[in-house]
């Protein structure tokens, strides 16, 4: 049987502003400190553990989140109000633009370290 994910360490310059950042977007709720974490408990018993560091050491990461539809929407009308620079691409060749891979929809946004955080409607691998 496959492992499943636990948690993760998010390296960030401040690890309540990384972390608010994410819990705003999802509207989810405020983030808990957990000893040097502040963490960010997602659906499936994963945790996003947010951890400050130097900005020398931040290194970049790249998140992908599996929303339904309709949390799409919220999530992406939540992106304009904000006035969020968003892409349809890892790589920020396509501004102000969504894709429509695999019969879902998908936006990328980075976050205040720099992380690419990516929603998407329709998972890339395996159905």
């Amino acid at each position: 049987m496959p492992a499943r994910l636990d948690h993760t360490i998010v390296r960030s310059r401040d690890r309540f502003a990384g972390a608010r950042f994410l819990t705003g977007l999802l509207d989810a709720p405020e983030p808990a400190a957990f000893g040097p974490f502040a963490s960010v408990p997602l659906d499936g018993g994963v945790t996003l553990d947010y951890m400050e560091v130097g900005a020398e050491e931040v290194a970049w990461q790249h998140l992908a989140f599996l929303v339904s539809e309709e949390e799409f929407d919220a999530i992406f009308e939540r992106i304009r109000q904000r006035e969020l620079a968003y892409w349809a691409d890892p790589f920020h060749q396509e501004p102000q633009t969504i894709n429509h891979l695999h019969g879902g929809r998908g936006v990328y946004v980075d976050d205040p370290d720099g992380h690419s955080i990516e929603f998407i409607t329709h998972t890339y691998v395996g159905g």
